[in-house]
């Protein structure tokens, strides 16, 4: 897996299944050509998915229909984990 051709991880269910691999090698870029991982624009860091670690959907934790007045819980991983669906809870108000 590439971004802006640059090595992400070594295949795409090494980031799901955990493996050594799965560590994030280079840089993420977001829409606006930001490094996440370094901008401090990204404080959080995290890959927001609201899925099991089988990659179902976590009913209740995915911050579905959440607005800013409410209180919800998502799934998210920090990014750097490696374990992408490793699921810890967020307020979904850290988005």
């Amino acid at each position: 897996l590439a971004s802006q051709g640059q090595l992400l991880a070594k295949s795409w269910s090494s980031l799901f299944e955990g493996q050594a691999s799965a560590t994030l090698q280079g840089p993420i870029y977001s829409f606006n050509g930001r490094n996440i991982l370094t901008d401090s624009l990204w404080p959080q860091q995290l890959a927001w998915h609201g899925s099991t670690p089988r990659g179902g959907q976590a009913r209740r934790r995915n911050c579905q229909g959440w607005r800013s007045s409410g209180v919800g819980e998502g799934l998210a991983t920090p990014l750097r984990e490696g374990k992408l669906l490793a699921g810890h809870r967020h307020n979904c108000s850290e988005v």
